[in-house]
């Protein structure tokens, strides 16, 4: 995929230019690198997809620690990419960076300021651009990357903008989001989801409802840039606003319902992305496979009752196991604990539960697990609540 990308490049550096930036913005529709989308609004304007290429440059550069691909092609996607975004954003009268007039992943708002996921996406993107760069002078020379764009670069995402709502002690999806009015969910009828379908865009951008998962995406991925009782307020409020008009949310709801200890939740949504199409959940199964949707059921699995993220729960037993750098990696998670085993390769360090040890290989290490977080169970809006079990399913 990221090779096919960077086939696309050439496409890619014409549009950012038309655009009047620099560096490439890769298309949101495409076959061969031209823009396909119609609507500029939930394409054009979408320009986290440049972040999710350079994210996916990262995990598998890290993960198979191909050095002539970070060198090559990887390189190329980091740095142009980078240079999107220092062009994209700018730094405001309070010194933060920030990047107006574009589309988060939740396609019931539009052309937002500050979406949260695009600036920590866009912020782990121009760290990784300065990284690759510093680290290899060859490549620096042969992309035209001198100190001081790498210092440019480091600089916008130190200043990387993230609204918060100190009222309500929850992030916004986008700046003011949280100030918007919330969608009517009493007086909307199960007849008319998906909203979309019933209800002009223009009333949708305008209100607090959300299709899938944004913020909620953002804690998933740039775990990091939250705290745990953080998670827990925005996942408690943006569950109850979020109506999942698309097949590409509740793997991410899942993990981080998980995370947040509502593991039976995290149960729901697993089972609801798994059995999309073989229970015909959406009643559209003669229309094609959501293959997004079965394949995040690994995320949920893994990443949700797993526990697993790449920068940096009761079940009988969940094993996997994990290639990284040469290294094979088996872990083992029980109700009361998880146990970590390098069966080859050189050490490693890792985290659990924030908290760091080493792992030689043929070492067996055993952590207990902390029981979750007691919360009450968030809320959804009326109706739009995780398919319901059934013993048949």
């Amino acid at each position: 995929m990221l090779w096919w990308r960077h086939s696309t490049l050439p496409e890619a550096r014409a549009r950012a230019a038309r655009l009047g930036l620099r560096g490439a913005a890769f298309a949101w529709r495409t076959i061969a690198g031209a823009e396909c989308s119609g609507y500029w609004p939930a394409g054009v304007a979408a320009f986290h997809l440049n972040a999710a290429i350079a994210d996916a440059v990262v995990r598998y550069v890290r993960v198979a620690a191909d050095t002539d691909f970070e060198c090559g092609v990887g390189a190329d996607l980091l740095v142009e990419t980078a240079r999107l975004w220092e062009s994209l954003g700018y730094h405001g009268a309070d010194g933060r960076f920030r990047i107006d007039g574009i589309t988060g992943p939740d396609e019931y708002s539009a052309v937002a300021d500050d979406n949260v996921y695009t600036n920590l996406m866009a912020q782990a993107n121009l760290r990784a651009a300065a990284d690759v760069a510093g680290r290899h002078v060859q490549v620096a020379e042969r992309l035209g990357v001198d100190d001081g764009e790498r210092e440019r670069w480091r600089a916008a995402a130190e200043a990387m903008a993230v609204p918060y709502d100190d009222d309500l002690k929850v992030h916004q999806q986008a700046a003011g989001f949280t100030r918007q009015a919330v969608w009517s969910f009493d007086t909307t009828g199960p007849d008319r989801y998906p909203l979309m379908l019933h209800f002009p865009y223009f009333d949708l951008y305008r209100k607090e409802v959300v299709k899938q998962a944004d913020l909620v995406l953002a804690m998933h991925l740039c775990g990091a840039a939250f705290s745990d009782e953080d998670k827990a307020r925005n996942f408690a409020y943006y569950e109850a606003i979020t109506v999942r008009d698309s097949s590409l949310s509740a793997s991410c709801q899942a993990v981080i319902a998980a995370e947040t200890g509502h593991t039976d939740l995290a149960y729901d949504y697993l089972r609801e992305t798994a059995l999309l199409d073989l229970a015909d959940l959406q009643h559209n199964a003669r229309d094609g496979l959501h293959i997004a949707a079965l394949a995040s059921s690994w995320t949920a699995f893994i990443a949700g009752f797993g526990g697993l993220r790449h920068d940096s729960t009761q079940l009988s037993r969940l094993a996997f196991r994990l290639h990284d750098r040469h290294r094979a990696l088996h872990i083992e998670i029980t109700p009361g604990q998880a146990r970590y085993e390098l069966l080859a390769g050189p050490p490693l360090t890792l985290e659990h539960h924030r908290r760091p040890f080493n792992l030689a290989p043929g070492d067996t290490v055993t952590h207990p697990i902390p029981p979750p977080i007691s919360a009450p169970r968030p809320h959804q809006p009326a109706g739009r609540e995780p398919n319901p079990r059934s013993d048949t399913a």
